[in-house]
């Protein structure tokens, strides 16, 4: 029998005797499972395991030892034959980690465990390791459940039901599962068996809300759901082609024809050019969930906290995948001295790059940033993301084109000539041009009428767009995006702006 990796990795890190792990994982029902197969599997090995409330189990006649007594749980194994095969799970001992006795009764057992068959399983989801314990712990993250696991966990709960899952259904479910624990999975399966009294395709509604809260509880990314389209972005033509080609690179054709997952895209340009939007329109056209991620969330103010909600925040991203890892305001996360933090920023900064250099996961990462000044060298070289983007205000063409989007969206069919507007809107964003059809209404309905070209005109002149109060840094922005540094995401012009100015 092919084992899974992690179950394999795990199995041979016990018959190598490593003698204290440490499994970081919230689910501990899943734990104990998979130790008790681990232990039938590596030849019917004594498994005991011990929690503060309970004490001792699994052990015969000694149901309930060192309740309440960490340290002398850690001589529960000393009664067994010095022969015999055997693990220890511990829950939350963590907690006691810090008493002097305890650590260094965990330093006696990882030598003396070296020369005997037996392991001592730690299972927490966060630990934060004396320093006397570095070497001798060793980290094995469980990852939550693959679609395998899901699939046969809920095709074994529809069994028990009655009423046996179609394969299509199955599949269903279990691709909406993904990113799931099986503690969440079994709670859905219950409550549409207490409902109805079987699983089915009503059930996919309630998955995707179930996720939503699994997200936010982690406080590190957010579930935007999205009703954008490409159809709502004014211009960026190049950038919309580019993003329907990447959108088939995700099918299995793609897989089999060579091609490997896209990595992502970052984007660049001034405030309101469309490139939040843009993030919202892919997730929404491609059919993928939207997480958002703020970085300041992930910055904690204990020493390596910031690394282990980076590795979470990591985790939770892959197991949605795929999906759309939306990274908001990226030069603002990582564009500062990383010597005033002690260099927290620089190493999470470097989980995220490794992260985004070998991920093999279907995750596309869309950064936005409004300026390059103070990104990284490292993020910006080739390899983090597949390509780098410019949105920088649009043309003739393009402000006719959001001006009409926008005038249609509140007013279909509307007959208002644009060329005036366009013209009196040079250097005008997105975002701005926007602002100005809905000040055209304010004014118009202030008075009880609709608003017209002369409302529109009245807008344009009272807005002081962007290009003209921060003309310096949009100057610096198309100076470095026309070294070749990034593409334009529009096929209708240069890289610059005739009529910026």
């Amino acid at each position: 029998m092919t084992l899974p990796p992690w179950e394999d990795q795990l199995d041979l890190l016990i018959r190598s005797r490593t003698p204290i792990l440490w499994i970081r994982s919230l689910e501990e029902e899943r734990v104990q499972r998979l130790m008790v197969q681990a232990a039938q599997r590596l030849g019917n090995r004594t498994l005991l395991s011990w929690d503060f409330i309970a004490g001792l189990s699994g052990a015969p006649n000694r149901e309930g030892e060192a309740a309440r007594n960490p340290l002398a749980a850690l001589a529960c194994l000393d009664p067994l034959p010095q022969e015999q095969g055997a693990i220890l799970l511990l829950r939350d001992f963590h907690r006691y980690s810090e008493d002097a006795g305890i650590c260094r009764r965990l330093r006696n057992l990882a030598t003396a465990l070296r020369q005997v068959p037996r392991t001592v399983v730690i299972t927490a989801p966060a630990w934060q390791l004396p320093p006397e314990l570095d070497d001798c712990v060793t980290v094995l993250e469980l990852p939550l459940p693959d679609a395998a696991e899901i699939g046969q966990l809920l095709g074994a709960i529809a069994e028990a039901s009655g009423k046996p899952l179609p394969a299509a259904v199955l599949n269903q479910l279990t691709s909406a599962c993904h990113g799931l624990s099986e503690q969440r999975v079994r709670q859905l399966a219950a409550r549409a068996l207490a409902r109805r009294g079987h699983l089915g395709e009503e059930d996919l509604a309630e998955v995707l809300e179930e996720k939503r809260q699994a997200i936010a509880k982690t406080e590190l990314l957010e579930y935007c759901p999205s009703e954008a389209t490409p159809a709502d972005i004014g211009g960026l033509e190049a950038l919309k082609h580019w993003l329907e080609q990447r959108r088939m690179a995700f099918s299995e054709e793609a897989r089999r024809y060579g091609l490997p997952l896209p990595r992502g895209v970052l984007l660049v340009g001034p405030q309101g050019t469309g490139k939040s939007l843009t993030a919202k329109a892919i997730a929404h056209s491609w059919a993928m969930p939207l997480l958002r991620l703020d970085l300041g969330r992930l910055f904690a103010g204990l020493v390596g906290a910031s690394e282990a909600r980076t590795r979470e925040m990591i985790q939770r991203a892959e197991a949605m995948a795929p999906c759309v890892l939306w990274i908001d305001e990226i030069d603002k996360g990582f564009g500062g001295d990383s010597r005033s933090d002690g260099g927290t920023s620089q190493r999470v900064l470097g989980t995220v790059l490794t992260w985004m250099a070998e991920k093999t996961s279907a995750v596309f990462v869309v950064a936005t940033a409004n300026g390059v000044e103070r990104l990284p060298a490292e993020l910006l070289r080739k390899g983090r993301f597949d390509e780098i983007f410019l949105l920088d205000l649009p043309s003739v063409e393009e402000r006719r084109a959001i001006l009409d989007l926008q005038l249609r969206r509140r007013r279909p069919g509307h007959s208002i000539p644009l060329e005036v507007l366009v013209d009196r809107t040079s250097g005008f964003s997105g975002a701005e041009l926007e602002q100005t059809v809905i000040e055209a209404m304010h004014l118009a309905f202030a008075e009880g009428r609709d608003f017209t070209e002369a409302d529109l005109v009245a807008a344009a002149s009272q807005v002081v767009p962007l290009s003209r109060t921060a003309r310096e840094q949009l100057e610096q922005l198309q100076a470095w995006a026309l070294g070749g540094r990034a593409r334009p995401a529009s096929r209708l012009r240069g890289v610059t702006n005739s009529d910026a100015a």
